[in-house]
């Protein structure tokens, strides 16, 4: 009987004017969410970092190791380039459109390929990210 009492006690303290104002939304949010499909043929950014990129003469000149956003688009990819073990290495911001990335479907799998060489990449200048 006590039990009953208290639930009925818990819901009127909840269901009172004071406790009703509280629960209103506020700000400038839309109303609606909007929601997309995904293809499988579109690439997440799990994916795309970590990716070797290669050159035309399918030599391994980097992996992309971060994406760089402004807005709601990408602005750079962030390469990692030369270095042995992760030692020596540094960053280069590049345009993601000099890298052509696309899925191979024949072996499922995503393929990154840049119009350079290993050498330019070690000369270009070094991204460093901000503090």
């Amino acid at each position: 009987m006590k039990k009953i009492a208290l639930i009925a006690v818990s819901l009127a303290v909840l269901a009172s004017p004071a406790f009703a104002e509280d629960a209103k939304t506020t700000g400038t949010a839309p109303a609606a969410a909007k929601f997309s499909t995904v293809s499988k043929d579109e690439i997440f950014s799990s994916k795309l970092k970590g990716l070797n990129v290669y050159n035309q003469k399918d030599e391994n000149v980097g992996e992309i190791a971060d994406i760089a956003m402004k807005g709601n688009q990408v602005d750079a990819l962030i390469l990692s380039v030369g270095g042995f073990l992760g030692m020596g290495e540094h960053y280069v911001a590049v345009s993601p459109s000099s890298v052509s990335i696309k899925r191979d479907a024949k072996n499922d799998k995503w393929l990154a390929s840049m119009n350079t060489t290993k050498e330019a990449l070690k000369e270009a200048p070094e991204f460093k990210y901000p503090k």
